[in-house]
């Protein structure tokens, strides 16, 4: 990645904080984010705090999508900008009103000790709270000052009063002296007496003011906390991350009104009973959640209908992940029959849901009553795991999602002779709109593979295609790869090792589970399959085309 003459200039002035003093109080504000960015790149945790502290503009976006070879930001520069964004709040060079963290999460232990999703949403719900702390002691000491000021004013006014009473005391000594009092009529005046009562008026007087200005102070301290409730200085945006850990910090944070408003993208839990994710769904604003992912949580079909009334109650909603909830539908029961049918209309009221994943869910022979309701085509679906029947392949290539779709995952679904034609019709239905297909695990042997490979050729909008652990030969393989060459959109395949490269004992028609298993031959072996693939590629002129065969670390996101 080649850098700008700004980005190089930004890295150098970040490199020395003890610098920060002479640049910071004179650098123009279009220069704060290429400064920010190299204080990231570089590691800078002070210059990010700074520079975070005193943001100039109203708007802060820091995550999304990076660019190749970009690192996401190291965990003490995330904390670093947590912290400033509190101080920020109390200072008046601070003009940050919204700030977007979505997508900044990263996956713990990677390069340069990024800060991962759990951490993450703990660390901001932390913010949260210690924002409202801080807000809290700041009127604190605004009420104290006011109390002293108030308290001043009076004593100040209680010494004109009594410099008053004595001067006007000695007035009338005076006049008494000079002859001045009436004793015509016989009459006669105790000195001082009338003051005196007149002081003990204003004593009284003084006292009541103090009641009342009491109870004002009480009822000024009770809206004060209502305005603390209602004023919002800052919005901020993040994917958040709950397991049954953290719920009780994430319940509170949303709960907490102050200064920082916590906003979600999307949501992701795990290991949460149903009544928990009801609660959660119940304290997010209702404007802005896009997907909400639910994994390793025992919801049960009826636990899942249950949720669906909540969920439709999120307008602009366009994505859900269920992974491993256990729901479960090949038990002959009667009445899932109509939990079935309460789900179908479920979905059926989230009006924006154009991606669906249902992985290992158990759903055979149901595809059509799940999907038929919905009121728009998916643009993704993900179906791993989930048993589908043919029956199901055969609605789906002529539903109405089939020309829709652009992303489509039926790994571990077994195919064979009675659902290859579906298949291929859905292909062909898909050609034009289709980028990312994973086919990993469907058992699809050299002669389904070659009665598939022109359906594969077709799609011409494809991007990256995934074929790992189907039990295929050297020869198909480089079939595979001749075909994937002559697809000019195609950028990434995930390949499977061929049986020649696997210790011999190996059985003639192997699980996708004994090819994860099975040890291969050779590693020299191995390498030579991937050079053999390399060669051919370069001889087609695909040098563009990334060949892999490691499952675990094969991304189709990274495709650009």
């Amino acid at each position: 990645m080649v850098l700008s003459l700004v980005d190089l200039c930004a890295k150098e002035v970040v490199s020395d904080h003890s610098s920060s003093p002479s640049w910071l109080c004179c650098v123009p504000r279009e220069l704060y984010r290429s400064l920010l960015e190299a204080a990231f790149t570089s590691c800078r945790p002070l210059a990010v705090g700074e520079l975070v502290q005193r943001w100039p503009e109203r708007n802060l976006r820091v995550g999304g999508r990076r660019k190749p070879g970009q690192h996401p930001p190291n965990r003490l520069c995330i904390q670093a900008l947590l912290l400033a964004v509190v101080r920020g709040l109390s200072d008046h060079r601070c003009a940050l009103q919204v700030l977007d963290l979505c997508g900044l999460q990263s996956e713990e232990g990677g390069i340069g000790d990024p800060m991962g999703g759990w951490s993450l949403t703990v660390a901001l719900c932390t913010m949260v709270v210690q924002a409202r702390a801080g807000a809290q002691r700041a009127q604190r000491r605004d009420r104290e000052r006011e109390r002293k000021r108030f308290l001043a004013m009076e004593r100040e006014k209680d010494v004109k009063r009594e410099r008053g009473q004595e001067g006007k005391t000695k007035v009338e000594g005076e006049r008494q002296e000079g002859g001045e009092a009436s004793t015509e009529t016989g009459e006669t005046e105790t000195p001082g007496i009338p003051g005196e009562e007149e002081i003990k008026g204003v004593r009284r007087r003084m006292e009541m003011e103090r009641k009342r200005e009491s109870a004002v102070a009480g009822s000024r301290k009770e809206s004060e906390e209502m305005d603390l409730d209602s004023e919002v200085v800052m919005h901020v945006r993040a994917d958040l991350f709950v397991n049954a850990r953290s719920w009780e910090r994430v319940r509170v944070a949303l709960r907490t009104a102050g200064p920082l408003k916590l906003q979600c993208r999307y949501l992701r839990v795990e290991e949460l009973s149903v009544s928990s994710i009801r609660t959660l769904l119940d304290l997010l604003p209702r404007q802005g959640l896009l997907g909400v992912d639910i994994r390793y949580s025992s919801l049960g079909l009826a636990g899942f209908v249950a949720l669906l009334p909540q969920l439709s109650t999120f307008p602009a909603l366009s994505s859900l992940r269920l992974h491993y909830c256990n729901l479960d539908l090949r038990r002959d029961q009667s009445e899932q029959e109509g939990a079935l049918g309460d789900m179908s209309q479920g979905l059926a009221k989230l009006k924006r849901l154009s991606r669906l994943s249902l992985t290992a869910l158990r759903l055979p022979g149901h595809l059509r009553t799940l999907l038929s309701s919905l009121s728009q085509p998916l643009e993704i679906l993900e179906l791993p795991y989930l048993s589908l029947s043919p029956a199901d392949l055969a609605y789906l290539s002529t539903s109405q999602h089939a020309s829709s779709l652009q992303q489509l995952d039926l790994s571990e679904n077994r195919l064979d002779e009675n659902t290859l034609p579906s298949v291929r019709r859905l292909l062909s239905q898909a050609s034009g709109s289709l980028q990312h297909l994973t086919l990993s695990g469907c058992g699809l042997t050299d002669g389904l593979l070659g009665a598939l490979l022109p359906s594969l050729g077709c799609c011409r909008a494809l991007k990256s295609l995934g074929m790992a652990l189907n039990p295929l030969s050297m020869a198909r393989l480089l079939d595979l790869v001749r075909t994937a060459a002559k697809m000019p959109s195609l950028r990434r395949l995930l390949y499977p090792n061929p049986l020649e490269d696997y210790q011999p004992g190996l059985p003639d028609l192997p699980s996708s589970a004994q090819l994860l298993d099975w040890p291969l031959d050779d590693v020299m072996e191995v390498h030579a399959t991937s050079n053999q693939l390399k060669r051919l590629l370069t001889e087609s002129g695909r040098s563009d085309l990334f060949l892999t065969c490691d499952l675990l670390n094969y991304d189709k996101d990274l495709v650009e």
